[in-house]
């Protein structure tokens, strides 16, 4: 695909923002195409509402909001309530069953994967569940090589925690299976 519309949503402390911002440098820096990402937060950053919209692409990119995504993220009821319905027919909607009970179906593919219980169980720290989505999206779109999220982990994650990034990138790759 020659564009590809994302939203991660979800609550503030949950590292949406900053997966966004790792799979927009993965894509521009190692794979050479173009990326813009944009983040929005409820009234309090922490445990409010935060939305990141991503749009990578092989042409130029004339505005950075995303209407319909192509895949949608969701990570929180609230989240998942006020957008699932803005999916782009035929995309990829990922949710968490530990976070979001689905209650209509929408037109996509919709993926619930439990990411949080998987974390939790095997590297238990629920500050990876960010980058276990990564792993899942990762391996569910192919939008960017796994590769290429492992060296901006490396130049963002500090040492002592890289290897838990990576461990949880595998495991949501795993998961995705």
């Amino acid at each position: 695909m020659s564009r590809t519309r994302l939203i991660f949503s979800g609550s503030g402390g949950q590292g949406l923002i900053t997966a966004a911002i790792i799979l927009a440098e993965a894509a521009v820096i190692y794979e050479g195409r173009n990326a813009t990402q944009s983040q929005s937060y409820g009234a309090a950053a922490r445990g409010g509402v935060t939305r990141s919209d991503i749009i990578i692409s092989e042409n130029q990119i004339d505005f950075p909001k995303v209407n319909n995504p192509d895949v949608l993220v969701c990570l929180t009821q609230e989240a998942y309530n006020a957008t699932y319905g803005d999916i782009r027919p035929g995309g990829l909607l990922l949710t968490d069953p530990h976070f979001v009970e689905i209650q209509t179906k929408a037109d996509a593919r919709q993926i619930r994967l439990p990411l949080y219980r998987a974390i939790m169980e095997q590297i238990g720290k629920p500050i990876v569940l960010n980058i276990c989505m990564l792993g899942a999206l990762q391996a569910l779109t192919g939008l960017v090589r796994q590769d290429s999220l492992i060296k901006v982990l490396q130049t963002r994650v500090p040492g002592p925690f890289l290897e838990m990034n990576k461990e949880a990138l595998e495991l949501g790759r795993e998961l995705s299976e």
